[in-house]
């Protein structure tokens, strides 16, 4: 679910607007896939859909997409940093983001901005 709010903050800041194909498009999932997402995001809070099909984020869903993706950004930068190509660093952040603990985080960004 974090990679779907990621992909409609990301949306949104590029186009202005978030709507369920646009979703399915920029993820390469199927229309039913993201529809199935949606309907969840909406269950907890971290969602709403106007009358016209467009996606918003909540407080909640805005919070938590930006935490997954500033943990994206700085995992990729600091691993592509370390000498690790830029398409690799992009899909190993992908899966480490969602498993690190925040503390494990936290202290992995407080060391790599001491280094620079």
């Amino acid at each position: 679910m974090e990679d779907y709010l990621e992909s409609i903050l990301a949306l949104y800041q590029e186009k202005g607007y978030v709507r369920s194909v646009d979703v399915a498009r920029y993820m390469n999932f199927s229309k039913p896939s993201v529809s199935h997402a949606v309907k969840e995001l909406r269950k907890k809070g971290y969602l709403e859909m106007d009358q016209d099909g467009f996606l918003h984020l909540t407080d909640e869903g805005t919070a938590m997409a930006k935490r997954v993706y500033e943990r994206h950004q700085f995992l990729t930068d600091m691993l592509a940093g370390m000498g690790v190509s830029r398409e690799v660093a992009e899909e190993d952040a992908c899966r480490i983001e969602h498993v690190i603990s925040e503390e494990s985080f936290e202290k992995m960004k407080n060391r790599y901005v001491l280094e620079q």
